[in-house]
């Protein structure tokens, strides 16, 4: 009898010890946001191992933050003002504080309506600028605030639609392997390239300088293949993901592809594109079809096909984002305000519903 006892304990101990061991904590999310509604600035929430979504609060009042980023270290968090006073928007950094952001520095952006942003490892930011056609370039400091604005990348031309007929810089990328930033601007239709003069602290254009997409494309966003050289270019107006590739030192379009059903006639613009850790799928948002279009990766020249379309519960899904593990995607649903989580299928990369959360105009969502 005493046995008996004595193992019955040990197994409620051991199962306790088991619950605890694989208990995970919820991992936490900032989320920028319009003001022009009900948001105050930026948020904060958190999603937990099975998916669903809590919202922690408010963590800092500012102006139109629609894209953050964070510093490598994740002490710093940027934010742009999108904005023009007199030519200019603005980037806000604020110190991370637990659930609280504090302020620490306000400069200019370069050019009106910056509306992205990004840092690398040696804390070089880049600050994309709508209305300005232009990236501007900015580094944080050893106070873990902004320098004043240091170089203006300024972009020329235009394309052939009413959306480009004059530059629109829409996002700006540090290469992950070398010395090297992609532009994407939306209004001239051109990828453009140059490099940080670290000596000079300013841009420097590199041989190639421009890419042009096909007429009316409109590049956006992109996103690099985690293992491979290869690059996945948004094309917002054509609604289309161009595989762009290096051929003798030289960017080329590859090939593009729909990130619309066959049958969609109606208006719809891309928005968002990320890729799984695993480099074997990729993901792409519609506002208007108001859908997240999956592909498949080939792992052996990176070319897409076709997986299918989970409809995002909501209008217009700006940004979107994979979670740290890749268990879930998350969806901001700008004109429904509302944040919707998928649980995702590494093996088929398909998505399911899991839950939702309100949220004031979401934009951007970063982890």
């Amino acid at each position: 009898m005493k046995k008996l006892l004595m193992l019955s304990i040990l197994m409620v101990f051991s199962n306790c010890i088991h619950i605890k061991i694989n208990e995970k904590e919820p991992t936490s999310f900032y989320v920028g946001t319009y003001t022009n509604g009900d948001s105050k600035g930026i948020y904060k929430y958190q999603i937990d191992g099975t998916g669903l979504l809590s919202k922690i609060g408010l963590v800092a009042e500012t102006n139109n933050p629609s894209f953050i980023a964070k510093t490598k270290d994740n002490q710093t968090l940027l934010a742009v003002e999108e904005t023009d006073e007199n030519g200019t928007g603005f980037v806000n950094s604020f110190r991370i504080l637990k659930d609280t952001l504090i302020f620490t520095s306000k400069s200019k952006s370069g050019g009106a309506h910056p509306c992205f942003i990004t840092i690398n490892h040696k804390n070089q930011v880049l600050v994309s600028n709508y209305s300005g056609g232009n990236v501007g370039y900015l580094e944080v400091d050893d106070q873990n605030g902004l320098t004043n604005i240091l170089d203006v990348q300024q972009h020329f031309g235009k394309g052939v639609t009413d959306r480009q007929k004059a530059p629109h810089a829409h996002s700006a990328w540090f290469h992950p392997t070398k010395n090297e930033i992609i532009s994407l601007d939306l209004g001239t239709n051109q990828l453009w390239f140059s490099a940080i003069d670290e000596t000079k602290k300013g841009f420097v254009f590199t041989n190639q300088k421009i890419l042009n997409m096909a007429e009316g494309a409109g590049p956006r966003h992109l996103t690099f293949h985690p293992k491979n050289q290869w690059i996945y270019v948004l094309n917002e107006l054509n609604n289309t993901v161009s595989l762009v590739k290096e051929n003798n030192n030289i960017y080329v379009v590859e090939s593009s592809i729909s990130m619309l059903p066959k049958d969609f006639t109606k208006y719809s613009k891309g928005a968002d594109i990320h890729i799984s850790n695993d480099g074997k799928f990729l993901y792409a948002s519609n506002r208007g079809h108001n859908s997240i279009v999956i592909y498949k990766m080939s792992s052996e020249n990176g070319t897409l096909e076709l997986v299918g379309f989970e409809d995002v519960r909501g209008a217009n899904p700006r940004n979107f984002s994979l979670s740290p593990d890749n268990k879930f995607l998350l969806v901001a649903n700008q004109d429904t305000n509302n944040l919707v989580s998928f649980k995702r299928n590494a093996e088929t990369g398909k998505l399911t519903f899991v839950n939702e959360v309100s949220a004031p105009n979401p934009v951007c969502i970063l982890f």
